[in-house]
């Protein structure tokens, strides 16, 4: 027994040092953990101001060069903002109306059971009312049978509890209907007042509608010669290359590591948006201008997918494609999507395949909802439609 205890108290001890000599290291791994966090902060945040530097150059470059789509830029961005309030407001309404609906659910189950237990009272009253106000005290002074009478006093007690509780009931009841009444009408309240910013954002979304369509009223006349579309459509891209140029020599820095996975997808990635493929990889726009990607036409807010896993290296305005988002996959693959009317996620931000960029729409100039999309490899446009798994979206 001795020699088991002694063995016992030198495995724990052997233990112990272990664990002593354990807690350094571990510590040291935590606070490498620790560093290697601030380290990837650090590089985010890098990422965030290199990108937005090159967004701040490139875009207003583009813009201030061209007044029209400067005042493009204004009024889609007031169309986008305008559009996101109504949804808000909308939002809210529903939750308000879903919350004023289950207020006054549980006002009526309130009546009911103020109903109930006014009966229940009611009942206990006539009960008492047959009985007598003189028979506990005839009980009382009859002793003939002591044990009646003791069985009588213990159903007056329970007579007596049970109006008691019927009476507290009812209170409650009353109390709790009060302050329902109060909740429905404050809900009612917050109703009308959504329903006034309601009509208001629909007011401010039509101007911004207005306003658009008279810029791009200005476009179309000032693009009736050939030539003038010819120039703008070479300018915009000829701003889409040196953006992409740019981004691709900020991004070089800090390199995102997808294990060259994008490089193995052809023919397994699934279409960004759903809708009718209506122009083609390399099919000619005009005067010898081509197509470096695939345009979709498709329901206005259907939610654009990201085709594969990276980070968003870009998040704004370009003239000729709106509202557009570009994401860097690793080894110089990229994703462009454009003509959104809203973006939902920011320049630096992770995706994963399947996250929602934004929502379709017609940014950019465009006369119908649709999606401008292409693939990038090194720089070079490459025709993305081998990349699906279906021929068509």
């Amino acid at each position: 027994m001795a020699i088991r205890l002694s063995r016992l108290l030198w495995g724990a001890g052997f233990l112990a040092v272990l664990a002593l000599c354990g807690a350094p290291d571990l510590a040291v791994r935590a606070a490498q953990s620790e560093a290697d966090a601030r380290k990837t902060e650090a590089e985010l945040q890098a990422v965030k101001s290199e990108i937005e530097r090159v967004t701040r150059q490139v875009t207003e470059e583009q813009v201030e060069r061209d007044r029209l789509s400067r005042e493009l830029r204004t009024a889609e961005i007031s169309v986008g903002k305008a559009r996101e309030g109504l949804d808000g407001v909308r939002r809210g309404r529903a939750e308000r109306a879903s919350k004023r609906a289950a207020l006054a659910s549980e006002r009526r189950a309130r009546e009911a059971d103020l109903g109930q237990n006014r009966s229940g009272l009611a009942g206990q009253l006539r009960a008492a009312y047959l009985i007598g106000r003189e028979e506990p005290l005839k009980l009382l002074l009859n002793q003939k049978d002591p044990e009646r009478a003791g069985r009588m006093f213990v159903y007056y007690s329970y007579f007596g509890r049970a109006r008691a509780e019927q009476i507290h009931g009812i209170e409650n009841d009353v109390q709790a209907i009060a302050s329902l009444d109060e909740q429905v009408l404050a809900e009612d309240a917050k109703l009308a007042e959504l329903e006034k910013q309601q009509r208001a954002d629909l007011l401010e979304l039509e101007q911004a509608r207005e306003k658009r369509s008279g810029v791009l009223a200005s476009l179309t006349a000032e693009s009736n010669s050939h030539a003038q579309s010819l120039e703008r459509l070479k300018s915009q891209q000829g701003g889409l290359e040196k953006l992409l140029r740019e981004l691709r020599r900020a991004i070089e820095k800090f390199p995102i590591d997808n294990n060259d996975a994008f490089a193995h997808l052809r023919g397994k990635l699934a279409w960004p948006v759903g809708g009718k493929l209506v122009a083609r990889f390399g099919e000619p726009r005009a005067g010898g201008v081509k197509w470096d990607g695939v345009l979709v036409a498709t329901e206005r807010g259907a939610p654009v997918r990201a085709v594969y896993g990276g980070r968003v290296i870009y998040a704004d305005w370009l003239p000729g494609l709106g509202l557009l988002t570009i994401v860097d996959h690793g080894e110089g693959y990229m994703s462009l999507y454009g003509h959104n009317e809203r973006l939902y996620k920011a320049a630096g931000e992770r995706v994963s395949a399947g996250d929602t960029l934004g929502s379709a729409g017609d940014s950019g100039g465009s006369n119908r909802p649709e999606l401008y999309f292409e693939i990038r490899k090194g720089g070079k446009a490459v025709d993305p439609r081998p990349w699906f798994r279906a021929g068509e979206p």
